[in-house]
């Protein structure tokens, strides 16, 4: 039986399984956090944020490398990690030799996993301690669901690196190119890694603020500052995946044990990854008394 219902903030037509009734969800017009209610056509309740507290809440080292790793054996979260997993596979033996189509398969591929990200962070910050539904919608809305995540990661990571970018274009403008000397080279690295440090509390702001004038650098530097350690962390484990991911291949044509090899470091990155951004969610949970907004 399904439970139709309308969203308390955008009035969204929103629709679940009975079995679902009283666990909290969320609006995926408007982002709104509810209980789903028992009965067509009742209000759901809404899921107030939490007030911050003048104090960080204790337990955050804990809760990112100890109880993350409870993600992946729960079994309310076997729906979504076999998902994820047909995803990678999908991903990984796809390779049609049409260049067209295997660019197609790459952005919705990444689309909907980037998309994936977002929603752990933001339901990691609230308090939801699995991993989200999966969402695919109709044609239209899976179109959406690929290329919002996909827009926000790419203009987060810009605002980022715009330190670099400016650097970047006055070292390597014509008047300075043949001064290309090894001290240029250091600062662009350098700027390019700063921004690439930033990034986990840029894409929290994005994943949890929904606003990209909170891209302030005040907002996202003074978390930061406060609990450096955590975001030692927090940005290792994100700097982790991407490492993984830099050593990835995909199929074409290794023999068996070469394959499997490269299937499992595949699944591997989506297992960092997904420690990675649960960890971004549990800093703001623990942190956010030293989020401005």
């Amino acid at each position: 039986m399904t439970i139709q219902f309308n969203c308390p903030k955008c009035d969204a037509l929103i629709a679940f399984a009975d079995k679902h009734a009283g666990k909290r969800a969320r609006c995926l017009t408007c982002g709104e956090l509810f209980i789903i209610p028992a009965i067509d056509g009742e209000q759901p309740r809404k899921i107030e944020p939490k007030i911050q507290k003048a104090e960080p809440v204790p337990g955050f080292y804990r809760a990112a490398l100890v109880d993350s790793w409870r993600l992946l054996v729960g079994p309310q979260n076997s729906a979504s990690l076999a998902f994820v997993i047909a995803a990678v596979c999908f991903r990984f033996f796809l390779d049609t030799g049409v260049c067209c189509v295997n660019y197609i398969s790459f952005v919705v591929f990444w689309g909907w996993l980037l998309g994936f990200y977002l929603n752990i962070i933001y339901e990691t910050a609230y308090d939801i301690d699995n991993l989200p539904a999966i969402y695919l919608g109709t044609s239209i809305t899976f179109v959406w669901y690929i290329i919002k995540p996909l827009a926000v990661f790419l203009f987060t990571m810009a605002v980022v690196e715009i330190p670099f970018i400016v650097a970047l274009a006055i070292l390597k403008s014509p008047d300075l190119a043949a001064q290309n000397s090894w001290p240029a080279e250091i600062v662009l690295q350098a700027l390019f890694v700063f921004g690439l440090f930033l990034f986990p509390a840029a894409i929290l702001t994005m994943a949890v603020g929904k606003d990209f004038t909170l891209l302030r650098p005040d907002y996202v530097l003074a978390p930061m500052v406060h609990a450096f350690r955590p975001y030692l962390v927090v940005a290792g484990l994100l700097i982790a995946a991407g490492i993984l991911e830099m050593q990835t291949q995909q199929y074409t044509g290794q023999d068996v044990p070469a394959a499997a090899g490269h299937l499992m470091l595949n699944l591997a990155v989506q297992v960092v990854a997904i420690i990675a951004m649960r960890s971004i969610g549990l800093f703001y949970r623990h942190y956010g008394c030293y989020f401005a907004w």
